[in-house]
């Protein structure tokens, strides 16, 4: 059942599991991957409604190469965990794709995609995810 606070409508995993026919596990994943927005508080996720008609909203979660220029883009090669702490940020798609294959295991890394101006988290992509969507 959704959590009212004052005039925003809050939605578990459980609820949006419910409502949607979608797998936790999916949900989990777009939350981590940034496709679906939302916020943890504490162990538990929460999807707000706007962040539901964003989502479905967008012609496309991939967005276009041209899109993307216009905005003053910057990218942050990460580790996922404990074990990698390296931090890199990279101006463009190019340098990062070097920064990305210079790594001994990919599968230790994601790229943040920010606007520059606000700093905020436009996408998180798995380092691989990355490297196949922008390599020619």
């Amino acid at each position: 059942m959704p959590r009212k606070i004052g005039s925003l409508t809050l939605y578990s995993i459980d609820d949006l599991h419910e409502m949607l026919g979608v797998s936790k596990m999916t949900l989990r994943a777009y939350l981590r991957e940034g496709r679906l927005k939302g916020r943890k508080l504490g162990v538990q996720w929460y999807v707000t409604e706007e962040a539901i008609r964003e989502y479905f909203n967008e012609p496309d979660q991939n967005r276009s190469q041209p899109e993307r220029k216009k905005q003053n883009i910057k990218y942050v090669v990460q580790g996922v965990n404990d074990l990698v702490s390296e931090k890199e940020e990279c101006k463009t798609i190019e340098e990062t794709l070097e920064c990305l294959n210079n790594q001994a295991i990919i599968s230790l890394f994601q790229v943040e995609i920010k606007d520059a101006n606000t700093n905020e988290i436009l996408e998180l992509i798995k380092a691989r995810d990355f490297i196949e969507r922008y390599s020619k």
